[in-house]
């Protein structure tokens, strides 16, 4: 397991209340050994005019997947991670209503000062939709 201690859905939702997270709607579905699933509505929120998922709600939903799974794996009392850098790849759009976007987010890299993190999204018809890679630094909480 790669998580530094043992992390409830519950957990992850209170501590995303009133955030980005909370108001798309993004909600944590499953933490595995070495993996963390969540997903986001695509509607009014998420879409572009088009009322096509917007790449940047897709990279939001990838992003934050990634920087929680950074968070759980760290003493969180000594230490904070934050995103240093992401890319995404658009590999086929969703329309408005279609569902839920998933995304499945595991590690590449768990090093002392970054990690690397690989995140997939797929639509509800499970094919993938982006892939995207995430860059987080871990850094000394300040008193």
């Amino acid at each position: 397991m790669i998580w530094y201690k043992n992390y409830a859905i519950e957990e992850l939702t209170d501590f995303c209340a009133q955030t980005m997270l909370s108001h798309l709607d993004i909600r944590f579905d499953q933490i595995g050994v070495d993996f963390l699933k969540g997903s986001m509505p695509v509607d009014h929120r998420t879409v572009q005019p088009a009322r096509i998922l917007h790449g940047g709600a897709s990279v939001t939903l990838a992003e934050s997947l990634g920087s929680i799974a950074s968070h759980m794996c760290i003493d969180t009392t000594k230490f904070m991670t934050v995103g240093l850098s992401i890319n995404a790849n658009h590999i086929r759009s969703l329309s408005e209503g279609t569902g839920r976007v998933t995304g499945i987010c595991k590690p590449i890299h768990l090093g002392k000062s970054t990690h690397i993190w690989e995140i997939e999204l797929l639509g509800p018809d499970l094919k993938k939709t982006c892939i995207s890679r995430l860059t987080t630094v871990v850094l000394p909480k300040k008193c």
